[in-house]
């Protein structure tokens, strides 16, 4: 496998990222070998629960390789990108659906794509190192696998706020989020992962978990909620800017993000809360990714962040206001080679989501 490490100790089916000099950030090789991992356990009756971790201390997923993702939409227009999205969605749904319990280990950084092998599992793990969010408005792009669907279960606006600023959290705004469930001490996680191997994940956690150091959203939720309501991005900021200086902070943070990005994610999370399941969000976030990757904007942000790193991306347009409707709407039109397809969800599979939404 490549850069895949699968082996069973016990009960337990280890899927470990073993990427660490790129902070175990995923390339296709890596999402084809971890599904191809993940069906041998579910097949394999040896096997009762399945652990997701990342090598080395620093991370469990930094995301997916966007420069080799950009580099591929330059040259081929998408083609690979849309091979890469079709197969990392399909895993984000697999991991969601698992028959077996699976628990994910959220320590260090974890980005994008990194939520989307991790926030999905039935029990989520988050430590003192955690540095957990969505940063893709910051690179032109807007958060996809399945970060629509799981930033938008919880109630109010928090969601609305770590998907527009592009924000890092720790371990308790992760669980205010929804994106995590128990913390543990990044120092007891080799005790967990040895439970595991003969223990039910939730009996095992409730043994090593805490509370986790108090965080900031929960503090600003007033504010928050207010100031990130509706559907227009400028008003947002708007709104941001009249609430002092905590709300002045983020809305000069989403000044620096792609106007388009911003834009579009928050149409985007706004049409996830009427979706009925994460595979439909899944299959929306495919259509936007597609069309986001082909505009200026993502090439030039990733130019700017990850390859020449100025931290100056030229922005087109250059502002919220420049925005039209219409160029949000072209993000969710049909693509040429035709809709995501994944199985459609069994009434028991969305029980978790029916949970959290009546939560």
């Amino acid at each position: 496998m490549t850069h895949i490490r699968a082996e069973r100790r016990g009960a337990l089916g280890v899927v470990e990222l073993a990427r660490p000099e790129a902070l175990n950030a995923l390339t296709h090789a890596m999402v084809v070998d971890m599904t191809d991992a993940l069906r041998a356990f579910a097949a394999d009756d040896a096997v009762e629960r399945v652990l997701i971790t990342g090598a080395g201390e620093r991370a469990l997923c930094a995301g997916g390789d966007v420069v080799t993702l950009r580099d591929d939409v330059d040259r081929t227009r998408g083609q690979g990108a849309a091979r890469f999205w079709r197969d990392e969605y399909a895993l984000n749904a697999l991991i969601a659906r698992s028959q077996k319990p699976v628990v994910a280990l959220q320590h260090g950084i974890v980005l994008g794509g990194g939520v989307g092998i991790s926030g999905h599992a039935s029990h989520r793990i988050v430590t003192g190192t955690t540095r957990i969010g969505f940063p893709e408005v910051t690179i032109g792009f807007v958060p996809d696998v399945g970060a629509t669907w799981l930033l938008t279960r919880g109630r109010g606006e928090l969601g609305t706020r770590a998907a527009l600023t592009g924000d890092h959290f720790g371990a308790a705004d992760a669980i205010a989020l929804g994106l995590a469930d128990d913390h543990v001490p990044a120092e007891r996680l080799a005790e967990l992962v040895a439970l595991l191997e003969t223990t039910h994940p939730t009996d095992a956690i409730a043994q090593l978990a805490t509370e986790p150091p108090a965080g900031e959203l929960e503090q600003e939720r007033e504010l928050i909620d207010h100031a990130f309501a509706g559907d227009d991005a400028v008003r947002i900021v708007e709104r941001l800017e009249a609430a002092g200086d905590a709300g002045q902070a983020l809305a000069a943070t989403i000044a620096k993000r792609s106007p388009l990005a911003v834009s579009v994610a928050l149409a985007a999370l706004r049409r996830a809360r009427r979706l009925g399941s994460l595979e439909e969000a899944l299959v929306q976030e495919y259509r936007v990714s597609r069309h986001t990757s082909l505009a200026a904007d993502f090439s030039e942000g990733v130019r700017a962040q990850l390859v020449d790193k100025d931290r100056a991306p030229k922005w087109r347009p250059g502002s919220l206001a420049g925005v039209t409707p219409a160029m949000v709407e072209a993000c969710f039109a049909p693509v040429p080679e035709g809709d995501l397809e994944l199985p459609a969800p069994t009434a028991a599979a969305d029980a978790r989501s029916l949970d959290e939404e009546t939560a």
